[in-house]
């Protein structure tokens, strides 16, 4: 008996999908699918895909073309599958020639002619709701987030805000969008939702008024500087049926919500201490070193750090102390440690000062490492005092990862969802109030 394999998302299954898994049952007796499942394409940046898995199995196993269905998950599970079942061949579509070469060692490999005019990516166009988002700030994280929405469906970048004329002028003809500089009302009337990358002390401002336009809103980190204001807007968005979303790259990426699922499960037992660090070193003049832009290391940094802390955690800490060396009104570092009635925590931060940027979480019954920079998350281990019980875990970072971000924001509007698990509203407010303790000086140390 002759056995042939191949893979595919086969998402909105259509004719090019019938006609590949007939011709790939042709060069055989028995035909094994391999379908994707949801975690391995979202690890492969793969944010686009409309049905879930099951959906996708039972659409393959309808055409009655596959003897066996089966779910790929893992990097690499191509090569375990075809010794595991004993495969004679390998087929896949003829737009892949050449990317599967190296399975010859294993077996034939044969790519196999596409319908020509059909895609999955063509029909998500033609069905899927488009929302027009414009950017505010022409910055240098404004400029990734174009490009990285172009991989996220629904989302399309129409214009461009910045009260510097020049600088819209240039982001909008860089991206072949509208810009806009002095009417902030006109800029709203013509988007669905907005992104704002504007300077820290704008961000509550140009995020009320979006929301009070009806408008919803992903803002960039700090989300707010003050619980309070973080508390009103999440309290008005949510009143009023509009998404509001913290861009906390970090937490929507695939490698790091594994980590949190894996910690929440118990694989390194009780946590009882989380360590984060960040540093980069910057060079007056620039925003993070000036002081009345809010500029500084617990300003810049904790946001990600406290959320790394918060999602394993908790927001229910009892005390946080800082430590910060200060120079010209702004903290280049700053050390926090925050404790917990079972746990404790510490985030060590800087923009003057460099530090490893590694994630330690610490349990009773082993401890998670995560290498510098932890906050890109695409690799971790769980390490025991067994040695041999050690296991790494690999995970794809695409582009800059703000496509992670992006994709959960249009996942929230698309299916009228006001909340994210990854980041809830709660744990927003609860980073702007730990933010806030720091400016007001609370339980401050200056060394």
């Amino acid at each position: 008996m002759i056995k042939v394999i191949t893979y595919g998302t086969y998402d909105l299954l259509h004719e090019g999908h019938v006609n590949l898994l007939r011709r790939a049952k042709e060069l055989g007796d028995y035909l094994i699918v391999g379908v994707t499942s949801d975690s391995f394409d979202r690890g492969r940046g793969k944010l686009n895909v409309r049905n879930n898995v099951l959906e996708r199995v039972e659409a393959v196993k309808a055409t009655g073309y596959a003897d066996e269905v089966i779910i790929e998950d893992y990097l690499g599970q191509k090569i375990d599958d075809i010794q595991r079942y004993d495969v004679d061949i390998f087929a896949i579509g003829s737009d892949w020639v050449g990317k599967f070469d190296y399975l010859e060692e294993y077996c034939k490999v044969v790519y196999l002619p596409r319908t020509e005019g059909i895609s999955s990516t063509m029909l998500r166009n033609q069905i899927e709701e488009v929302f027009r988002i414009g950017i505010v700030g022409s910055g240098r994280i404004a400029k990734r987030f174009v490009p990285e929405s172009a991989v996220v469906n629904s989302a399309k970048i129409t214009s461009v805000f910045d009260t510097n004329k020049t600088s819209a002028e240039l982001f909008g003809k860089k991206f072949d969008i509208k810009p806009y500089s002095d009417c902030f009302e006109a800029f709203l009337n013509d988007i669905d939702a907005v992104y704002i990358a504007s300077p820290h002390l704008t961000h509550y401002d140009y995020t009320k008024r979006a929301l009070y336009a009806g408008k919803h809103v992903l803002c960039e980190i700090p989300f707010m500087l003050k619980a309070e204001q973080a508390k009103e807007l999440y309290d008005y968005a949510y009143g009023h049926n509009l998404v509001l979303l913290e861009a906390s790259k970090t937490a929507f990426c695939p490698s790091f919500n594994h980590l949190v699922t894996l910690v929440k499960s118990g694989v390194i037992g009780d946590v009882v201490d989380v360590k984060t660090s960040l540093s980069k070193m910057v060079y007056a003049p620039t925003r993070e070193l000036d002081a009345t832009q809010s500029g500084g290391a617990m300003n810049e940094h904790a946001p990600l750090n406290m959320m790394a802390i918060i999602k394993l955690l908790g927001k229910d800490y009892c005390k946080v102390n800082f430590y910060s060396k200060i120079e010209n009104g702004v903290d280049i570092y700053t050390k926090a440690d925050i404790c917990y009635p079972h746990a404790t925590a510490s985030m060590t931060l800087g923009i003057g000062v460099k530090t490893e940027g590694n994630m330690v979480v610490s349990g009773t019954k082993g401890y998670i490492y995560v290498p510098a920079p932890w906050w890109l998350t695409d690799f971790f281990e769980i390490r025991y005092e067994d040695q041999t019980r050690n296991k790494k875990f690999f995970y794809s970072y695409d582009g800059d990862g703000l496509r992670y971000e992006i994709q959960e924001f249009m996942s929230m509007i698309v299916n009228h969802r006001k909340s994210s698990y990854k980041l809830r509203r709660e744990d927003s407010i609860a980073i702007a109030d730990v933010i806030e303790k720091f400016n007001n000086k609370e339980n401050y140390n200056e060394i």
